[in-house]
């Protein structure tokens, strides 16, 4: 590999990386838009409209989210808004067999964050399962309850073994793999 190839090999990796991080900017907003929508009822376009604004105020908090907000992937900010609300039956009807109580008794910010997850698994295939979980986890870890998260990545899991079976046994059979590898060089 000479230094051309390092530097376009370096230049597609930092893509990547933006792209995950404007995604992972663009879930954070979606939970905020949902947990509105879940709790107020607002009309889902009104929402994207006050969602596409960035705020004009001067502090140190709204200048990070400002830095969000012009980070965030707009297109899939779009997607999960209309797409966790249109498939609101489906999503639910994956998630409930996971849980030992209903979506409804749940904090609407675990809600939110489950739907969204869910979504990604059903809808969003080049996303990879450890993806929706992690970021499942990371967001509920942001805005949800003390252990949040541990509920939230429990249920991610298992709706994941469940939902996208073949890729989870084809990353538990390299995992395995691996595991042999290492274990024979260390004999």
């Amino acid at each position: 590999m000479n230094a051309v190839d390092v530097g376009q090999s370096s230049a597609a990796g930092g893509g990547q990386f933006k792209q995950r991080r404007a995604r992972h900017y663009a879930r954070w907003r979606a939970v905020q838009a949902l947990y509105q929508w879940d709790l107020g009822g607002e009309q889902l376009g009104e929402i994207a409209r006050q969602f596409r604004s960035v705020p004009e105020a001067e502090d140190d908090d709204i200048e990070e989210l400002r830095q969000i907000c012009s980070q965030a992937d707009a297109a899939y900010f779009e997607a999960l808004l209309h797409g966790v609300p249109g498939h609101l039956g489906e999503l639910d009807a994956q998630l409930e067999p996971h849980m030992q109580r209903s979506l409804q008794s749940l904090d609407p910010v675990e809600r939110v964050i489950l739907r969204i997850g869910c979504y990604e698994l059903l809808h969003r295939l080049d996303i990879p399962y450890r993806v929706v979980i992690n970021e499942a986890v990371e967001l509920a870890k942001i805005f949800g309850a003390e252990q949040g998260h541990k509920f939230v990545n429990g249920v991610i899991d298992k709706t994941a073994k469940q939902i996208r079976a073949t890729e989870v046994a084809a990353a538990q059979r390299e995992r395995a793999t691996a595991r042999d590898r290492r274990g024979r060089r260390e004999c």
